[in-house]
């Protein structure tokens, strides 16, 4: 179950996830669903639109299971399969 203590370890694709800071101020405030998740990049699906997003270069907010959590994005910079193996 993902908990906002281990989120950093969990499968991402299907969250909805927001960009509350980023290196890109144009990118602050993005909204959307995570469609797809490279080693350094998440794929998010903003209404219409697809954006292909650094990880690395912002800090993210994940809604699941109604609550939130956020974490920086170099915490997350691994493949996907990676982390999930992963230990807390």
């Amino acid at each position: 179950m993902i908990t906002k203590e281990n989120i950093s370890f969990h499968e991402l694709i299907g969250l909805n996830a927001a960009i509350v800071k980023s290196n890109n101020k144009q990118k602050v405030g993005f909204v959307g669903k995570i469609v797809d998740e490279t080693k350094y990049m998440f794929t998010l699906r903003t209404g219409s639109c697809i954006k292909k997003i650094p990880k690395g270069t912002a800090r993210w907010k994940f809604d699941f299971n109604g609550q939130t959590a956020t974490v920086e994005g170099s915490e997350l910079i691994s493949r996907p399969y990676e982390r999930i193996g992963m230990k807390t």
